[in-house]
């Protein structure tokens, strides 16, 4: 366990690690923007959805953009898992660093990409290329979201009574993830449909399997 003095500043952890309530004022601004981010990338999802101007059948047109409609739903319901489990992340920090708030960015830059990756699905979702595209941009983030769970729990930053839940439950759920989503990438240049209901597969029942795996002492 580092001492007192290890935690108060470590350059290899990548400056002085302050606790939340003394830079109440910087923690506030990180978790603001983090927020942000996944708000305009949640609302961007939308721009995938267009009807031409002028149809006449407004019906079959919008059953012509139903690969659009599930690329919105999937990735909507995913980034609010996302946002979930990062909100539950920043709730259970007692402390952080610069080197965190790097981390947060790496992972945030992929979080910023799923509206592109999810267009891509929506317009070509037919292809094996548009699946394997987004299933490593998912990759990306859970597997960054992850080495975020690694460095806190490593470096002590959590909030002692939510120390244990970060390791026994939201870090093996993105583990899950990274896995179910490498999984998907050869299932895709198969059958596309197939990778989607897996991914669609780990929304419901990802978090039972992760319970299942650790259970509690």
């Amino acid at each position: 366990m580092p001492s007192p003095r290890s935690r108060a500043y470590d350059p290899i952890a990548g400056g002085r690690t302050r606790h939340r309530d003394e830079a109440e004022v910087e923690f506030n601004r990180i978790v603001s923007f983090s927020d942000g981010i996944f708000a305009i990338a949640m609302t961007l999802l939308v721009l995938g959805l267009t009807i031409p101007a002028g149809v006449k059948d407004l019906t079959r047109a919008l059953l012509d953009d139903k690969g659009d409609f599930l690329a919105y739903a999937i990735s909507f319901a995913v980034l609010a898992r996302y946002w979930l489990a990062h909100h539950r992340f920043f709730s259970a920090l007692e402390r952080f660093d610069r080197r965190l708030m790097g981390l947060n960015l790496f992972y945030l830059a992929w979080i910023a990409l799923v509206p592109f990756s999810s267009q891509v699905l929506g317009d070509y979702g037919e292809k094996t290329d548009a699946a394997v595209l987004y299933a490593i941009n998912m990759i990306l983030v859970s597997g960054s979201f992850y080495v975020q769970l690694a460095y806190a729990y490593r470096r002590e930053l959590f909030r002692a009574e939510a120390r244990e839940y970060e390791r026994r439950y939201n870090g093996p759920m993105s583990l899950v993830v990274v896995g179910v989503f490498a999984v998907s990438i050869p299932v895709a240049f198969a059958s596309v449909l197939a990778a989607q209901l897996i991914w669609v597969g780990t929304l419901f029942v990802g978090r039972q399997v992760v319970r299942r795996l650790t259970p509690a002492p």
